[in-house]
């Protein structure tokens, strides 16, 4: 649902340009008054289609600090996390449809 576009050295190894973001994937804002930096997913609200990455915090007026939502086309995701069975199948169902269309 909530899609990002792979990194240079990770659209060459899957073939495939995006994939949906998952809490873990690794991620760099390529957009932004965070643009260049990099870390991990920690929170996905689908609700608000908006990405929480760790590390990446505003200072509020009363002093406390907030996480800041992003917008999923603005990140590019750098390590996947493959922990989960599924996306590793989803991976190789994608590859598997680029193949059968050449």
């Amino acid at each position: 649902m909530i899609s990002s576009e792979l990194s240079k050295e990770l659209k060459e190894k899957y073939k495939i340009r995006n994939i949906s973001l998952r809490k873990n994937d690794e991620v760099k804002i390529t957009k932004g008054k965070f643009k260049g930096k990099q870390g991990k997913i920690i929170k996905i609200n689908t609700k608000k289609m908006k990405v929480y990455i760790e590390g990446i915090q505003v200072k509020k007026q009363d002093g406390s600090k907030t996480n800041v939502p992003l917008k999923a086309p603005n990140l590019q995701i750098v390590n996947l996390n493959l922990e989960d069975k599924k996306r590793v199948d989803a991976l190789e169902k994608k590859k598997g449809v680029k193949n059968a269309q050449k």
